[in-house]
């Protein structure tokens, strides 16, 4: 009978340590492998499963606001820090400064802790070597050369409205033409000629290249790095007129369900050496001081950059009028 009673409380004490260590629902932004591998991580170290849905960009924050009342994640991982940005604009996150963010740089996190930069990553072009080669075209290296005829149909990109990549491109060329959002649309509207399709991701163009769908795409560099290493005949140009990057970020949700696992997951992903080694199979730049770095990945540090104002460009107004201009003018017509 007593051993009865001892296995019964057993399993009861195992049951509740279950139930204590739980889940947490989290969105994420980072590709799927990437993120798969980063979750089974932190369910191994430390018995918290990640329930997570993989979503662009724009996805996720439209996810969020659509939600607002009822919120069905409680961290959002990864993604371009614009998006993150926007989304503290409209009440979506909630402010966490975590005790473990100190090695991230100040100006790559949010003063008022709504979200915490974790790599960088610029914007690059990748073409398919063979493929050019039997379309007699050469890889571009400027943002000028992609408006050249030869390459009319021959680009791919990603949709501003539902990629953040793609919403960064546009403000990038901000900065490239010095805030002059005429010469910004009328060189959007020439480089449509030349796009075959908008993804609605912002990795799928380089994807595409890889394979040899497509000739040429614009995208992160990471991930073009990513298809370079496995094998794929592409190579890696930035534009010569100065590029702009993307600062991978990380959010809690505003009324998540799960807040204490998701402040886990959150210390975890900014604290754990495993995690660090995670991110830098993929290719980006950690920013964290003393982070540690791939040899084959792509430094900001090594191409010119534009500075980029990320408060102006993941203002929620300011997207909001820059996307929709882009729909009346390019992307309904299309």
């Amino acid at each position: 009978m007593k051993r009865s009673v001892l296995v019964l409380a057993l399993i009861a004490l195992a049951a509740s340590f279950a139930v204590a260590q739980g889940t947490v629902s989290a969105y994420t932004t980072l590709e799927e492998p990437l993120a798969k591998a980063l979750f089974e991580k932190f369910e191994a170290e430390t018995g918290i499963k990640v329930s997570f849905v993989r979503l662009s960009g724009g996805e996720a924050v439209a996810r969020l606001e659509a939600e607002k009342a009822n919120p069905q994640a409680s961290i959002w991982v990864g993604g371009v820090g614009l998006d993150h940005i926007t989304a503290k604009d409209k009440g979506l996150t909630a402010p966490y400064k975590s005790r473990v963010a100190g090695k991230t740089p100040t100006e790559f996190k949010d003063k008022a802790g709504y979200w915490i930069g974790l790599y960088v990553g610029p914007l690059t072009f990748v073409t398919n070597t063979k493929r050019a080669a039997e379309l007699g075209i050469k890889p571009p290296t400027s943002w000028a050369d992609l408006l050249k005829p030869e390459y009319k149909g021959l680009i791919r990109m990603a949709n501003p409205n539902t990629s953040g990549t793609a919403y960064n491109v546009i403000t990038t060329l901000r900065y490239v033409f010095k805030g002059n959002e005429e010469k910004v649309f009328d060189y959007l509207k020439k480089l449509d000629a030349n796009i075959d399709q908008y993804t609605r991701s912002g990795s799928a163009p380089g994807k595409s290249v890889a394979i040899g769908e497509i000739p040429v795409a614009i995208g992160y560099a990471h991930d073009q790095v990513k298809l370079k290493v496995e094998n794929a005949p592409v190579v890696i140009t930035a534009p010569s007129e100065g590029t702009g990057y993307e600062l991978a970020s990380m959010s809690l949700v505003a009324g998540g369900k799960d807040v204490v696992n998701a402040k886990k997951l959150y210390d975890w992903v900014l604290s754990s050496p495993s995690a660090q080694a995670e991110f830098v199979k993929y290719y980006v730049v950690l920013i964290a001081n003393g982070a540690i770095k791939h040899p084959d990945a792509l430094s900001i540090k090594d191409i010119k950059t534009v500075k980029q104002d990320f408060t102006w460009d993941g203002n929620a107004d300011n997207r909001a009028a820059l996307l929709k201009r882009w729909t009346d003018e390019i992307g309904s017509k299309r």
